[in-house]
């Protein structure tokens, strides 16, 4: 009977367990980090190579949109996040699952779409009214329909514009965001980027481009969190996200490859911050 408890717990283990996307570092202790499009575009990389360098600590990156990677936090199959979901992120601490949430930097989403603009998305004066026009307009529009930070967002978008999007020009594509602005520039459809990410593939799209950008609504904040029961070196990591060594890498994350900063850090996104 004991063995067959015991078989039973580890087969349950191993159908939650999470293997690293990669890993960065040396050392024998391990942290388990989940994020999106910091570690798909490569500052978790550059950032976790200083870290271990000082702290012999290795990084494993679990790669997932908010939503899932918050989820893992949640049940333990994580250390840290670095997500873009204020309001799941203020729930799992309010829960107790989750501590030590820190402010680390931001960029912001850019309306992307075709060339031609069908919908006329340049003519908006607001991100709901660019929306509005792409649904009123029936033109194909992309949803990461994954309940990542990016969707989190849209939706919101899509409530300030008063709709309620349906129909065969909502599409669901539940990819990253790097291969689904490749997959609306493959088909000319409208899609909803970070602005990290466009500036990251920008030279190799065909057919779409930035449309619209500057509402304060489009601002992503981007903060970290350890789980309540994570060993002190995950806090000791969110610590490190805050330094001014880490810092730097965000505010010059970029530039020399492309030309410009990917990343706001801390200090300038405590103005869109929700704590």
């Amino acid at each position: 009977m004991k063995k067959s408890l015991l078989l039973s717990c580890l087969l349950f283990a191993n159908l939650y367990a999470v293997e690293c996307t990669d890993i960065y570092g040396y050392g024998d202790d391990e942290i388990k980090v989940a994020t999106g499009s910091p570690g798909e575009l490569g500052l978790l990389k550059v950032i976790s190579e200083k870290f271990s360098e000082i702290f012999g600590v290795k990084i494993c990156w679990i790669k997932a949109g908010s939503g899932e990677g918050l989820n893992m936090l949640k049940d333990g199959l994580v250390d840290v996040t670095m997500s873009h979901s204020p309001k799941l992120e203020k729930e799992l601490i309010a829960s107790g699952v989750a501590k030590n949430r820190t402010l680390i930097g931001s960029n912001e989403f850019y309306i992307i779409g075709p060339k031609d603009d069908p919908a006329k998305v340049k003519r908006a004066r607001s991100a709901a009214e660019a929306y509005h026009r792409i649904a009123t307009s029936k033109s194909l529009f992309y949803t990461r329909d994954d309940k990542s930070g990016t969707h989190v967002k849209e939706l919101k978008i899509w409530e300030l514009a008063g709709i309620v999007p349906s129909g065969e020009w909502y599409k669901s594509n539940r990819d990253f965001m790097t291969a689904t602005l490749k997959k609306a520039d493959e088909t000319s459809g409208y899609f909803m980027s970070d602005s990290s990410t466009y500036i990251s593939v920008k030279n190799e799209l065909l057919n779409i481009e930035k449309l619209y950008s500057g509402d304060k609504v489009l601002v992503n904040v981007y903060a970290a969190m350890s789980g309540i029961n994570a060993d002190a070196k995950a806090d000791l990591f969110v610590d490190f996200l805050k330094s001014d060594e880490a810092q730097e890498m965000f505010r010059n994350y970029g530039v020399s490859e492309y030309g410009e900063a990917m990343y706001n850090d801390a200090k300038y996104s405590l103005q869109f911050f929700e704590p």
